[in-house]
């Protein structure tokens, strides 16, 4: 809607699900601010600085200038990356780093046209439940991803399966999906939840299976903590090709079946996990919130949120390295992957391939092509030795 130009809220952390949403649209956010709808009042006019975090109510007229000054800043130097935008994503050393996007709904595909990203990395097919009474059907499914492999031929696309739970609810009765236990990120969510509904679950799979017909596509499965878990989906799917052929539906031959990385387990057993999975994907928000045991919607520990903490960039490089070993891609669509700040931090941990929300992809692009592989490594060295002193340079590491 293009009357929203920002929002305030009273709850939530830097990367809770609306943090994220906003910056997929490219709008600021300041999220927890406790207050906020108290003290607010309709037609107060709002500086919304979600890049330092602060609110501005009715400000003066020199800062409000400033602030306009700022904008104006910004929006040359996205003229500048946006003339930059077919300039390949590579090191200062030659080597090439692939840049993909990550989508909520078909519609977001004009941005990622615009971004020159090479494919999806992450399609959050649970958007397409949201904001609806009940679950779309086979066909709906269907319909909203061909009309993204139409849109992108070509490219490479990856479909997460639905993750919901935790702090992603949806209305439909038949899900049952509302809060429980004492905590619900450690409950009933991602993949867990679709095993415990395998009628439901297997709409979306027929729907993702009669979509690979179309275009080469990969399935990537989200909370995953037990190896059983992935083989009990390629089953499910074995059994969906043959009752698909059998209606004399199209199918691919082969759909790659790979697997989120944000259970702290699951990174250091990652050599198992890479015996059933074609590739990896670390989900560093969750990755991140498990490691240091922070809710990453909670405000009150958002401080304690450190995706640079040796124990998270550890368990990065090793399930990167786990990767390289057994020659699947290492992909990742966190939200650290779209920080310019970390991007030669993450070149030096080994990654290759960055996923992340369209907008961002300039500027991480801008950080690839100001990288040295060789200085990166040596920056991702300091940090997994504990380097207090290797960021002292950025002045706020929380996004």
């Amino acid at each position: 809607n293009g009357s929203v130009l920002g929002w305030v809220t009273d709850f939530g952390a830097a990367t809770s699900h609306s943090a994220i949403l906003a910056r997929s649209l490219g709008l600021p956010a300041v999220v927890g601010t406790h207050h906020a709808t108290r003290l607010l009042r309709s037609g107060d006019q709002l500086v919304v600085d979600g890049e330092q975090g602060t609110v501005l109510v009715n400000p003066g007229p020199e800062l409000l200038a400033e602030y306009r000054e700022m904008q104006a800043r910004r929006e040359r130097r996205r003229q500048l990356l946006e003339e930059e935008r077919h300039l390949p994503a590579l090191t200062i050393d030659g080597t090439a780093i692939r840049l993909f996007a990550n989508i909520e709904l078909p519609e977001d595909i004009e941005w990622v046209q615009r971004s020159n990203a090479e494919g999806i990395g992450l399609f959050r097919s649970e958007f397409l439940f949201m904001n609806r009474a009940d679950s779309p059907s086979e066909e709906e499914q269907y319909a909203a991803f061909a009309q993204v492999l139409r849109a992108l031929p070509g490219a490479e696309v990856t479909i997460r399966s639905v993750d919901v739970g935790a702090d992603k609810l949806l209305a439909d009765s038949d899900l049952q999906l509302y809060p429980s236990g004492l905590n619900p990120a450690l409950g009933l969510r991602g993949l867990r939840l679709c095993l415990r509904r395998p009628e439901w679950f297997r709409r979306h799979l027929r729907a993702i299976l009669r979509a690979s017909a179309l275009a080469p596509i990969r399935l990537m499965l989200p909370m995953v903590s037990t190896v059983y878990e992935v083989q009990q989906t390629r089953q499910l799917i074995e059994q969906l090709r043959s009752e698909l052929r059998a209606e004399g539906q199209k199918v691919a031959e082969h759909l790659p079946v790979g697997i989120m990385v944000e259970v702290p387990a699951v990174a250091m057993a990652a050599h198992a996990f890479a015996g059933v999975a074609d590739f990896f994907s670390i989900g560093t928000n969750d990755l991140t919130q498990y490691a240091l045991a922070v809710d990453r919607s909670d405000d009150d520990v958002n401080a304690l949120f450190d995706p640079l903490h040796v124990g998270v960039l550890s368990m990065i490089q090793h399930t990167i390295a786990a990767g390289d070993a057994a020659g699947i891609p290492v992909a990742m669509c966190g939200e650290m992957a779209s920080n310019p700040q970390w991007t030669a931090l993450l070149v030096g941990l080994g990654l290759r391939h960055f996923s992340m929300f369209p907008g961002a992809i300039p500027e991480v692009k801008a950080a690839i092509r100001a990288t040295s592989v060789e200085d990166a490594k040596v920056m991702a060295l300091a940090a997994l030795a504990g380097s207090s002193e290797l960021f002292a340079h950025v002045d706020d590491i929380e996004t």
